[in-house]
């Protein structure tokens, strides 16, 4: 899958997990490790581990298995690297902390 193809898939399968607030960061021109940062929201620990389980499981079968997922533990910041895709599924209270949006976006 090309940069684009598996953003778009991902955004889909997160939204069929009912994930909230995504935000999709086009950060190709200030990183060569990733084409797009996909930042999600879900309502419990659960449904952020859910989401990310999710989405890798998707990917797998979609024939793109992630290079790693981490933070599956705590759950209350998933990250699944998917090479040109990177996906972050975390609760409000650490989204607020860590504002990644407004990291990369600067």
């Amino acid at each position: 899958m090309q940069g684009e193809q598996l953003r778009d898939f991902v955004i889909d399968k997160a939204e069929d997990m009912k994930a909230r607030d995504m935000q999709v960061l086009d950060v190709h021109d200030k990183t060569d490790v990733v084409d797009f940062m996909i930042i999600c929201s879900g309502t419990s620990k659960t449904h952020v581990r859910s989401i990310a389980e999710y989405v890798a499981t998707e990917a797998k079968h979609g024939g793109f298995a992630p290079i790693g997922i981490e933070g599956g533990e705590q759950s209350e910041w998933v990250l699944v690297d998917l090479g040109d895709v990177v996906l972050h599924v975390m609760q409000d209270e650490i989204r607020e902390f860590y504002q990644l949006e407004k990291l990369w976006s600067q």
